[in-house]
């Protein structure tokens, strides 16, 4: 059964409307894990020999004193990013499939996930280290037993925290006040969880505990998953009340106004759509990163520009790249009305610039750290207004992916967002005013680089007709491509 469950998920990689799409992402991807493997294998391999040779004492415990951090930080990335398991069970149930069946192989499916394997890159080379180092094989085996099925046991824990953001923001939350009490010396949590990690060294066979735990998660997640495998309550969509605004003040902008109204209900109502504007009021400290001089390889003017463009750019990045993604659910009655692309494009546009606006107004708080570092975070929203706006407009066109508005999962990209024409994209966006920067800065100064940045984004309001033309020739062109692609479960 498990063969043709794995038969059956091969077919619909390959019958998929976005196959070509998903091949290459997968290519990509495929390459970008062999780099982490990489690094994870030379961390692995150096991580005894520096510790070590820094007199930190065994390099062992210095190990085991910070694995609670990175214990946690693979559960935050896992909840952000990982891909929880999906399979599409309706055609299923009316079969003679156990549903014991179906559950088990989607949940195994987890178990071969890249965030799972991936650690072993390190955790075995540090272990045969520690082997040639004399220290004992039981140890070191149940140690890094032990280890590994914490790793696995943040797999199931991710399944079943799905979509619960107030579990894990709060936990995430309490580790990041607990790192930064250590880091000025407040309290020091690694001496309560060290001594969890020694036992697993110190006395191999507690490496049993961790694995019980795992298997009970495995359990946990195998019932709730059953449990709910049924057609009239599991599967059936929520009804929630809410709180209608009718935001009359938008009606005297027309169609605009309409179109307006919808994304202000959108994100108002959807998870989705309020993480997007979330990240967009994180986005606004990543400067932090390029201002502060605190990354050496950071602290040029060149790297500024570039910060500049995110600060400013979290909410169009973050939103926008996702036209028409986020009308998905009715998308085919919109294209259906006599509804012309060009007032939808406009809405979309204006929506996108008025919170690049409100971004650049925020980040005035920069001047902090000299006039310089504003003078980037503010060509870097001019640039976003008259260049970047057009540019994600123009990528959505190519971004076939419908957006489940009740989670929040992939909030950071989906794999479909990304292929040859979304990524070409990309180099006007982020490497243009770099481009147009040094070439001002290197010929004359500083400051008309700045300017040339900032004219270069004026020039995007001049051929603002000319620009939407092009895009709505786009759009009416990929129409049929993306109302096929919403229907793609």
């Amino acid at each position: 059964m498990f063969k043709r469950l794995l038969n059956l998920q091969w077919k619909s990689f390959f019958r998929k409307a976005s196959f070509q799409t998903e091949l290459w992402i997968k290519i990509l991807m495929g390459l970008g894990a062999f780099f982490v493997a990489i690094y994870l294998l030379g961390f692995g391999i150096g991580a005894y020999f520096f510790l070590d040779k820094a007199n930190l004492g065994d390099p062992l415990r210095v190990v085991n004193k910070y694995l609670i951090y990175y214990w946690v930080i693979d559960l935050a990335f896992r909840y952000m990013l990982q891909k929880m398991p999906v399979a599409n069970i309706k055609p299923m149930l009316y079969l003679p499939i156990k549903k014991s069946q179906i559950v088990n192989f989607t949940l195994g499916k987890t178990i071969s996930s890249f965030f799972n394997w991936t650690h072993a890159f390190f955790f075995i080379p540090f272990s045969i280290i520690l082997l040639m180092n004399d220290y004992p094989f039981l140890n070191v085996l149940g140690w890094h037993l032990g280890i590994m099925a914490l790793i696995y046991a943040n797999n199931f824990i991710n399944i079943l925290a799905n979509n619960r953001d107030a579990v894990f923001y709060s936990f995430l939350a309490v580790f990041a006040l607990l790192g930064a009490a250590q880091y000025y010396s407040w309290l020091d949590i690694t001496l309560y969880t060290q001594p969890i990690f020694d036992a697993f060294y110190d006395l191999p066979w507690t490496a049993i505990i961790p694995w019980i735990l795992t298997i009970g998660l495995y359990f946990a997640a195998f019932y709730y998953f059953l449990n709910r495998m049924y057609l009239d309550g599991g599967l059936a969509k929520k009804s929630v009340a809410v709180n209608t605004q009718e935001y009359d003040w938008l009606n005297r902008y027309g169609t605009l106004g309409t179109f307006l109204k919808n994304d202000i209900k959108l994100i108002r109502r959807n998870k989705r759509a309020k993480t997007a504007v979330l990240m967009s009021f994180l986005f606004l400290f990543y400067g932090l990163l390029f201002f502060t001089g605190g990354i050496e390889a950071y602290d040029n003017p060149f790297m500024k520009i570039f910060a500049g463009i995110f600060v400013t750019g979290g909410f169009m990045f973050g939103f926008g790249q996702y036209v028409p993604s986020w009308d998905s659910s009715y998308y085919p009655l919109m294209m259906s009305q006599n509804i012309q692309y060009k007032d939808y494009l406009n809405s979309k546009w204006y929506l996108v610039n008025i919170a690049t606006v409100i971004s650049t107004f925020l980040g005035i708080f920069y001047l902090y750290f000299g006039w310089e570092a504003y003078a980037a975070v503010l060509v870097g929203g001019v640039y976003n207004l008259g260049v970047n706006s057009y540019m994600v407009l123009w990528g959505g066109a190519y971004v076939k992916t419908p957006i489940d508005l009740t989670s929040n999962k992939k909030a950071f990209g989906d794999k479909q967002a990304f292929n040859a024409k979304t990524l070409l994209l990309t180099l006007p966006k982020l490497l243009l005013p770099i481009v147009v920067y040094t070439i001002g800065h290197f010929l004359v100064s500083p400051l008309i680089g700045y300017v040339l940045v900032a004219l270069t984004g004026l020039l995007g309001f001049v051929f603002k007709e000319k620009a939407f033309k092009m895009i709505e020739g786009i759009y009416k062109k990929e129409k049929y491509k993306t109302l096929l692609a919403y229907k793609q479960k």
